[in-house]
């Protein structure tokens, strides 16, 4: 995708959408969450170089308190301060893990409105500043890999299907994603929301509740036993998270025995589109996904596809 000089970001319906990456750019990289393996992420480190990118990394990224990667201050502020560098145009996840919901009321929410939108890009546990980042700043953000994790920092090299998949939704065009199931038939253009279905449930009753009215739910998640993807399904449909929801697109569910008994008769009722295993989430390969920008589910191909709109759309 070809963009000028200077680009101003563009929306999808009420979400901005930050302008792709370009080589030369300055990336910074954080652990909102769990602490991180250093020899992982100098290598996550060293593939993002290989793109062309400048990187720099948050003061506190290798510290570690327990299941923490620093202080929930340090975490805060890292993420803070790379949001608010303008020289910065994206930041990226170091890996998931647990802690971002602890620095969400942490964060100077006037401060980073005020900061130019840039990506940000993350999975799992970083569904909690997709949510946000999305309530607060109206800014869309990257579901897909992280650094110090395996499908970037293999000693062998990052996973090639989900490298170039990556390197596609950086750079401005990533290609449609394609499951293997169809729960519902059906076509349906909405924006994205969602991401790991344990943080969605444990985001209820808060700031940032998933809302998926008229948008199309991406859910994933790792490790959790089928009655255990029950009773969190059960919690979005009964606070009404689910109401007028557009579409469903279930992504991974490593770990997880055979969930889809549960999930098609949680979510075939709903009487939307819903398709299945998308390589969206945890295990390999990883494809990333816009939350806030528009999707199309197609049943009849049984893919997601994203969009990410030339920023001079908006000019």
């Amino acid at each position: 995708m070809n963009e000028p000089a200077t680009s101003v970001p563009a929306r999808s319906e009420d979400m901005i959408i930050p302008r792709s990456l370009r080589p030369g750019d300055v990336v910074a990289v954080v652990a909102p969450s769990g602490p991180c393996d250093p020899v992982r992420l100098a290598r996550g480190v060293g593939v993002l170089e290989g793109l062309g990118l400048k990187v720099v990394t948050g003061a506190h990224v290798l510290d570690r308190d327990r299941y923490l990667a620093g202080s929930d201050a340090a975490r805060a502020a890292d993420l803070q301060e790379a949001w608010c560098d303008p020289a910065v145009a994206a930041v990226i996840c170091a890996r998931g893990g647990y802690g971002a919901t602890r620095i969400l009321d942490l964060l100077d929410w006037d401060a980073l409105r005020a900061a130019r939108p840039k990506a940000l890009v993350g999975s799992s546990d970083v569904t909690a500043l997709h949510q946000a980042f999305s309530v607060e700043l109206g800014v869309a953000s990257w579901f897909g890999p992280m650094l110090a994790c395996a499908t970037i920092s293999d000693p062998e090299g990052p996973e090639p299907r989900s490298f170039r998949h990556f390197t596609e939704a950086l750079f401005g065009g990533p290609s449609p994603i394609t499951g293997d199931r169809v729960i519902t038939a059906g076509r349906v253009v909405a924006p994205v929301v969602g991401g790991n279905l344990s943080l969605l449930a444990a985001l209820c009753g808060t700031p940032y509740a998933l809302r998926a009215r008229g948008r199309i739910l991406l859910l994933e998640d790792v490790a959790e036993e089928p009655y255990r993807i029950d009773r969190m399904l059960t919690q979005l449909l009964r606070s009404g998270a689910l109401e007028g929801v557009a579409g469903i697109a279930l992504g991974s569910w490593e770990g997880c025995g055979d969930p889809y008994p549960v999930l098609e008769e949680r979510l075939a009722p709903l009487g939307v589109p819903v398709i299945a295993g998308l390589p969206v989430g945890h295990g390999s390969p990883q494809f990333s996904v816009l939350l806030g920008a528009l999707g199309a589910i197609d049943a009849e191909s049984c893919s997601l596809t994203g969009s990410t709109m030339d920023p001079m759309e908006a000019v």
